[in-house]
């Protein structure tokens, strides 16, 4: 508002009174920084006598001509917003006070179903190893999901590489460490496929195209996928067609199917979650169940191994347990120098089916 008066010479003088919405602008103005400029500014006015300290004295003078009644009381900053501190101003608070925020329902991380990742999990598998990646290419290519590989192989995998683009799988050339994450292994041979899990056949639908002369690999309690991937190699090398297992699963992981060189894609897996009643339906199919242990039964060297059969054996360590071991139609042992208890599992394996061969289908 303007406020106008006569002086002693007659001359009119305008007094400029702010309102309470300017003070805070011409306060904002009156402000100057620390440094050089200010003192300096300051001299200036006390030399001249004119230049007065801008925004607070004027603000005196002019609230002076007023009562304490006529006076606007300037609400507080609380008041202004509502009953509420300034949000700009600073709280200091204990980690543990401090509220949690609302994300409105949006968290800053993806839900993943636990049961939809449980059951991905169980169907899918990562392989590794050269020759065990082609032989995979070859034999169920569709099964892949994804692939990786490094530089130096990717020539040997032309067609595999070609036949990914066509189908729309993703696959990544990448360096020895990147591959090394992703299979899980330093031993990946250059190459790792994620790919969609075999599910074990049950024992009838395996007998309804079992051929005449057929040897089934039984095995309780072998775990160790090492062990499984050599027994699994000398299995396709002496034409056994099927391995029964308590988890078909084993013979798909990544150490077995990489130990196996590619014999994998030659075996059928078969479930045997009740172990002593699949023997029984082999045996009832016309098998007869062969039972092995490092010291009872017939010699090896002695033993006529029937052309259609099932060879059983158990964990390295403690062999066949009981009620499997009475299962045996037959049993037999291999024989040695008894210098040590027993051979490795796969070790035995190898031996029993080559003379299984030898004697029935060489």
């Amino acid at each position: 508002m303007n406020d106008s008066f006569s002086g002693k010479n007659g001359k009119v003088k305008v007094m400029y009174v702010r309102s309470d919405d300017d003070n805070g602008d011409d306060r904002n103005k009156n402000k100057r920084p620390a440094g050089k400029g200010r003192p300096a500014d300051n001299a200036r006015g006390a030399r001249s006598g004119q230049d007065k300290p801008r925004g607070g004295n004027d603000r005196r003078t002019s609230d002076s001509r007023r009562s304490d009644g006529d006076r606007p009381r300037r609400p507080a900053r609380s008041e202004e917003r509502g009953g509420h501190d300034s949000p700009w101003k600073t709280v200091s608070r204990a980690p543990d006070d401090e509220a949690a925020f609302d994300h409105g329902g949006i968290s800053g991380k993806s839900f993943i179903d636990p049961e939809q990742l449980r059951r991905q999990r169980a169907e899918e598998t990562r392989v590794y190893g050269e020759n065990a990646c082609q032989a995979l290419f070859a034999s169920r290519p569709d099964a892949i999901v994804r692939a990786w590989f490094v530089q130096s192989v990717t020539p040997r995998f032309r067609e595999a590489l070609r036949w990914m683009a066509a189908n729309r799988k993703a696959y990544h050339v990448v360096d020895e460490e990147e591959l090394a994450k992703a299979s899980g292994t330093e031993h990946h041979g250059g190459v790792c496929f994620l790919i969609k899990k075999r599910q074990g056949l049950d024992a009838q639908t395996y007998l309804q195209s079992a051929p005449a002369k057929d040897c089934v690999l039984a095995l309780e309690e072998v775990g160790n996928p090492h062990n499984l991937g050599a027994i699994v190699r000398s299995c396709a090398h002496f034409g056994v067609n099927g391995v029964l297992l308590q988890d078909p699963a084993l013979l798909e992981s990544g150490a077995a199917v990489r130990t196996a060189e590619g014999g994998a894609e030659h075996i059928k897996a078969i479930n045997a979650d009740d172990f002593l009643s699949v023997l029984d339906t082999f045996r009832k199919a016309g098998y007869t169940i062969v039972t092995t242990s490092s010291h009872k039964g017939t010699t090896l060297a002695q033993a006529k191994l029937p052309a259609k059969m099932v060879l059983v054996l158990g964990q390295e360590r403690d062999g066949l347990s009981d009620s499997a071991w009475q299962q045996g139609d037959m049993s037999i042992s291999i024989g040695g120098t008894g210098k040590v208890e027993s051979l490795n599992v796969s070790v035995a394996t190898g031996i029993l089916l080559a003379d299984w061969w030898r004697q029935n289908q060489a």
